[in-house]
């Protein structure tokens, strides 16, 4: 009998062990629901505002936060310099601001942040200055430093059989490397209305670039949509900010803001992100005020059950417009959450309901998401100025309601 005992009280000591292993595995998903939110970048007495977000995560778990501080006005011809601040721990703490890329002497934008995560640990970084050259820098050491930039405008000539262009920009915000390793940006070209004041950005269509070699060269894909294009019996009008995702099959996802009048994200699909896009269609379920979004995979526990994370300011049920261009208002940054892999969006929550704009995403491995969003109080400025950029955490189980962990 205390044989038995003895043999049963050691195998239930290794049944409790891989119980523990199993639920500590699984506990990013299945940890309570939370959120908090911070300040990461404050345009102070410094910046008439700092705007324009862009984030990830590194392999070793650090986070990089991107903003513009727009030091002579709030638009997007100020003297412009890229901001940078790490964080090691989660966001609970941030490094000193960092002045990434400053603005030239002839106080040209310098903005468009663009990171790209590698496979191998390098953090790969587009930008553009005075939208018409483009630049790329790169980080091995986490984000640490980074190398001298290399002008690679070449890309974008190799546009010009095809489209005339003025302005040219990649992203803002993330873009992706493919499982094949392929880094791919979305960007935008502009060729500008000559009734317009100089500088503008209409009319403009969308496209890709790419790198098979790590950011040692790059190459242009197709236009995937240009202004005035007709889908699905409406005129595609001015498209421009787009983000991209791999999707479970391989294929990548292009998702866009035009200023359509139906005020829907418009979505294609190609099979390498580079060629061969698909016909674009609206999608009924993403309002688009006329405003940058984000898009991430935030995939987990169960192995195999698929999330993709989109979002953007809702302000769907306000038909107010706000310019002459059809903006809607920019309010109320709102999570929108798919299971079928952009399909259908059946989470919807809002992140912030006041003043709010661009943003961009991250998903650590942990399960915690992050959102790094441009918002602003009513009482501290009009227009675009005095906006700050703020780092909202939460999880799935916050998202959801509890009601997937």
């Amino acid at each position: 009998m205390n044989f038995l005992t003895s043999r049963w009280k050691r195998v239930s000591f290794y049944l409790l062990f891989f119980l523990l292993i199993y639920v500590t595995g699984t506990s990013a998903f299945a940890q309570k629901a939370f959120t908090d939110s911070s300040l990461v970048f404050d345009p102070g007495e410094k910046f008439a505002t700092v705007r324009i977000p862009a984030l990830v995560m590194t392999n070793k778990g650090s986070l990089l936060a991107f903003a513009e501080g727009r030091l002579n006005g709030h638009g997007d011809w100020a003297a412009i310099d890229i901001l940078l601040r790490r964080s090691t721990d989660g966001g609970k703490t941030w490094g000193d601001v960092i002045t990434l890329v400053e603005h030239d002497s002839k106080n040209t934008p310098t903005s468009n942040a663009t990171p790209i995560v590698d496979k191998d640990g390098t953090i790969h970084f587009l930008y553009q200055r005075n939208y018409d050259h483009a630049y790329y820098i790169k980080s091995t050491d986490d984000g640490n430093t980074w190398s001298e930039p290399i002008d690679i405008t070449y890309v974008f000539e190799t546009f010009r059989k095809d489209y005339n262009w003025k302005v040219i920009a990649p992203g803002p915000g993330h873009a992706i490397q493919l499982k094949n390793g392929r880094l791919l940006v979305p960007v935008w070209l502009c060729e500008p209305d000559k009734s317009r004041p100089g500088g503008d950005h209409r009319p403009s269509c969308i496209a890709t670039i790419y790198s098979d070699d790590h950011g040692a060269t790059w190459k242009r894909g197709d236009i995937v949509v240009n202004n005035g294009d007709t889908v699905q019996g409406i005129r595609v009008v001015n498209p421009s900010e787009n983000v991209a995702i791999e999707l479970a099959d391989g294929r990548v996802l292009l998702n866009m803001r035009t200023e359509s009048v139906n005020h829907e994200r418009l979505i294609a699909y190609s099979k390498d992100g580079a060629t061969g896009w698909t016909k674009p269609v609206f999608d009924p379920e993403l309002y688009d005020p006329v405003c940058m979004a984000s898009l991430i995979r935030v995939s987990g526990v169960p192995k195999g059950k698929t999330r993709i994370l989109f979002v953007n300011p809702d302000t769907k049920n306000d038909t107010t417009v706000v310019n002459k261009n059809n903006f809607r208002k920019r309010e109320n940054i709102t999570a929108f959450m798919s299971y079928d892999e952009g399909e259908t969006w059946p989470v919807k929550k809002s992140l912030f309901p006041g003043i709010s704009g661009y943003s961009d995403l991250a998903a650590g491995k942990d399960g915690t998401i992050y959102c790094l969003y441009e918002r602003r109080d009513s009482s501290e400025g009009v227009g675009y100025s005095k906006f700050k950029v703020v780092l909202k955490k939460f999880n799935v189980a916050w998202l959801t309601d509890g009601k997937d962990k």
